[in-house]
């Protein structure tokens, strides 16, 4: 059995003292893949240093996170720029829009948010996006950048069923985490109404850990408590969810 955490922080400050630890469990778990979405610029030294020490694990992404996106954000956007014009990524993100935060740089997230699907164009690269009370947003924003299907995830999907078939329809995958493992998040009844043949996993480590580590520090190793629930979910075996949902993986990043 293979699984592929397609959303993992792991470069990030909370694994600095155990992030060799991390890896071995998660590939103690049966994860034998873990991709990187970047940050912003203070992220991506870390994040690349951890793919080039893991190369056959690890994997990076480049783009700018939408709670990035401040007064700052044309600076930052020509970082994403450069380091797509000096190496390779497997794909870009994590992008989109977040107003659960704030509002205060929502036109310019927006902006960023497009700028970074034409980036994903020009370099023939899936993308990953971040959508929180932005459904809307991001719905319009890829209608008016639309030339044919998409190639990516929704991370962290969080939507309704309908949202979850637009989506689908566009040619995205959904990036389910801990949250369905919470007892009334819905994400559950959502999700089964629309089928796992369509679904990622992903932990967004270190946060929204699954039960039983709800609270706690996230990792990749627990994408299997995240697959076991969404085995029970469809009355299937683990195996089946981890066979569709590493292909699906496969299918949108193009690794082995």
């Amino acid at each position: 059995m293979i699984l592929v955490d397609t959303h993992s922080h792991i470069f990030l400050e909370e694994f600095d003292e155990d992030r060799k630890l991390v890896i071995q469990r998660a590939l103690e778990n049966n994860v034998k893949k873990i991709l990187l979405p970047n940050i912003d610029s203070s992220s991506a030294e870390p994040m690349l240093s951890l793919a080039e020490e893991y190369p056959d694990i690890c994997y990076p992404m480049m783009g700018l996170h939408p709670t990035s996106v401040k007064d700052n954000w044309q600076d930052e956007l020509n970082l994403v720029k450069s380091w797509l014009s000096k190496r390779k990524f497997i794909g870009i993100g994590e992008i989109g829009i977040d107003l659960y935060w704030d509002k205060t740089f929502k036109e310019q997230q927006i902006r960023v948010f497009s700028e970074q699907i034409k980036l994903a164009k020009k370099y023939g690269l899936p993308f990953v996006i971040h959508a929180r009370d932005s459904f809307p947003e991001i719905f319009k924003v890829l209608e008016d950048n639309y030339s044919g299907l998409y190639s990516g995830i929704f991370h962290a999907f969080s939507g309704n069923e309908q949202q979850g078939l637009d989506a689908i329809k566009m040619g995205f995958k959904l990036g389910i985490g801990g949250v369905v493992t919470f007892k009334n998040a819905g994400l559950d009844k959502t999700i089964k109404k629309l089928g796992f043949e369509h679904l990622v996993l992903e932990t967004d480590s270190p946060y929204l850990a699954p039960v039983p580590f709800r609270g706690k520090r996230n990792e990749s190793a627990y994408i299997y408590n995240i697959a076991q629930r969404i085995a029970e979910i469809f009355d299937v075996e683990i195996q089946e969810i981890a066979k569709t949902s590493t292909k699906n993986a496969k299918e949108v990043f193009g690794f082995d």
